[in-house]
């Protein structure tokens, strides 16, 4: 039943000359959609996803508030043109409060509905969390062969990153170079920026060694101090705006083997993804941070230095998952972590593999920091431990 004094005041007071607060709008439209559907149902959904934006992502009232947000969208009529649009950015808050309260079954379903809606991408991004890759890449190709004719290296990566976790390597080397290809092209026509040529190209060595084959790997690295050397000669041809994430990513990549594998009841973060944007399982990733650094203080102890390298490496990754697209002190920040990567793994001559791993991450670093003669130095070392194996 309609309260028709309910209706006029809130006509009033989005009539009135004063700012209306966004709770008042929220409260004004919650009434009129109830009697002009078309016309207050959409202003409802907008109000509601802002208050939850501006709510400092306090997850239970996120919960409430995008809860309604999604009823509201689903109540608009199916003709009206931004229904879909708005239905999607209500289910895609409202998946993200789920799984900050630990919800997973409703939150994957919320991505379920946004990709019946024609939007997978965060539907892949949640199966990735929970290890299906196989089914998160099948989401990836669709995305990929069905938008824009440019290549994309973010859709490229998460899609190859996928199809690696599935075990899939041939597939997924196909993939990536695919991208790699159009990223040379690019980087010929100073369209892209030659660091990350050198970091997709050291990413794919890394993929054909971890999938044995030794050959393509040693090509891939080749070629990639190459391109090093020329940067160490000239820098690069033109200065390039913040790239930062691009080598975050395919360092947090490259670091995925080491960490538990990824399940419904431990999700991991997706990999091959940007990690810079807000998630539950983002959160616990970096939460694992203080436990990592005590177990590096106990193998300092006990001198077990195998171990150290590999833990001081995850401790390195997530601070570079955390602050890594921060250009501001930049080297300074992270200097440190990649110099006593490279100094505990010479303290391992009998473990080559490992000090080219470290030199290999600082040389990354270094041409991310846009050192690019620290860089080619490094790299060249890494090159010969691995060619001399």
């Amino acid at each position: 039943m309609i309260n028709h004094d309910a209706v006029l005041r809130a006509r009033v007071l989005l009539l009135g000359s004063g700012m209306l607060g966004l709770r008042e709008q929220v409260d004004a439209y919650r009434v009129l959609a109830e009697v002009s559907p078309k016309a207050y149902l959409p202003k409802l959904v907008d109000a509601l996803l802002l208050t939850s934006y501006r709510s400092r992502r306090v997850p239970e009232v996120d919960l409430a508030l995008t809860t309604e947000a999604v009823e509201a969208a689903r109540r608009i009529e199916a003709g009206v043109p931004t229904r879909a649009e708005r239905l999607c950015r209500a289910l895609d808050a409202h998946q993200r409060a789920l799984f900050a309260l630990g919800r997973r079954a409703e939150g994957r379903a919320a991505c379920e509905e946004m990709a019946a809606a024609g939007q997978n991408g965060r539907l892949a991004t949640a199966l990735a969390e929970e290890g299906r890759f196989r089914e998160a890449a099948e989401l990836n190709e669709e995305a990929a062969r069905s938008g824009a004719p440019e290549v994309c290296f973010w859709t490229m990566v998460e899609w190859s990153a996928n199809l690696e976790g599935a075990g899939l390597h041939d597939a997924a080397s196909a993939v990536f170079r695919e991208l790699l290809d159009d990223t040379r092209r690019k980087a010929a026509e100073q369209r892209t920026a030659l660091a990350i040529l050198t970091w997709e190209l050291v990413h794919l060595s890394r993929m054909r060694e971890t999938a044995g084959h030794g050959a393509d790997a040693a090509a891939a690295r080749q070629e990639a101090l190459t391109v090093l050397e020329e940067l160490a000669t000239r820098g690069e041809p033109q200065n390039w705006s913040c790239i930062l994430g691009w080598w975050v990513t395919l360092f947090a990549l490259s670091g995925r083997g080491a960490e538990p594998a990824a399940s419904s009841g431990a999700p991991m973060p997706p990999f091959g993804t940007d990690l810079d944007r807000v998630s539950a399982t983002r959160d616990a990733f970096l939460g694992t941070l203080p436990a990592l650094e005590a177990e590096a203080a106990a193998l300092r102890e006990t001198g077990r230095l195998p171990q150290l390298v590999d833990v001081q490496r995850r401790i390195t990754l997530r601070e570079a998952v955390r602050k890594g697209t921060r250009p501001h002190r930049f080297a300074d920040r992270f200097t440190p972590y990649f110099d006593e990567g490279v100094a505990l793994a010479r303290r391992l001559p009998d473990d080559p593999a490992r000090l080219a791993r470290a030199l290999t991450d600082r040389s990354m670093f270094f041409a991310a920091a846009r050192n690019f003669e620290p860089a080619y130095a490094d790299f060249a070392e890494a090159v010969a431990l691995l060619d001399a194996r």
